[in-house]
């Protein structure tokens, strides 16, 4: 079946947010526990949603643990939030093609508005699924099925796009086709190790993939 439509992760995928992120949870980290957490103990947290990563340090406070991050994140975001190689122009021309285009992330809306916005990716996407929408969060397929579902899509007709396994895990849990990127925070080797169907080196890639020229 003919590939028509095209889910995207957002952070580490669309956008480098990847600073964002490290410095968010360095700095909240570093305000709980002063000198305990160093940059390389923050990368497996990128993928997770914040109470999953924050759960499990404290389950006493989660909660606010959450809010200190979040207030951080918002406040640096455009400071610190840049665009991957060719995304934009990639994005453009799938949607001048008539490629039904959607966004499934583990972040709340607000968050993935302002990243969007910045990108000026916004003008492109017909749905957006955020953790605000879901019971299930990547790699559960919830998300990638309500996505096809409000695009009037089949798993067969899709691809799943991500840097993380929950990205490839949630794809292949709902029966689409999944590609990895090679720019993924974690690397090459950790996202391929996942088998996606296609591994992306840059997000133009994606193009013939799918029968653009």
């Amino acid at each position: 079946m003919k590939i028509n439509t095209l889910l995207f992760d957002l952070d580490g995928t669309l956008i480098n947010t990847n600073e964002l992120i490290i410095e968010s949870f360095l700095h909240t980290l570093n305000s709980y526990y002063p000198g305990q957490y160093k940059r390389e103990n923050v990368l497996p947290f990128i993928g997770p949603t914040l109470y999953d990563t924050f759960g499990s340090i404290d389950p006493d406070r989660m909660e606010e643990m959450v809010k200190a991050y979040r207030k951080f994140n918002h406040e640096q975001h455009d400071l610190l939030v840049t665009e991957y190689d060719t995304v934009f122009e990639t994005i453009k021309t799938l949607k001048e093609n008539g490629f039904k285009l959607g966004i499934v992330t583990t972040k709340i809306r607000d968050t993935v508005n302002m990243g969007l916005k910045l990108t000026k990716l916004d003008q492109f996407f017909d749905v957006v699924v955020t953790l605000d929408d879901v019971e299930n969060a990547k790699p559960h397929p919830e998300p990638v099925l309500k996505a096809l579902a409000q695009l009037g899509s089949s798993p067969e007709e899709a691809i799943m796009v991500g840097d993380n396994h929950h990205d490839v895990g949630a794809g292949k849990n709902a029966g689409t086709k999944t590609a990895g990127v090679a720019w993924s925070i974690k690397g090459r080797d950790y996202i391929s190790s996942y088998n996606p169907d296609y591994l992306l080196e840059k997000m133009s890639d994606l193009l013939p993939i799918v029968g653009v020229e």
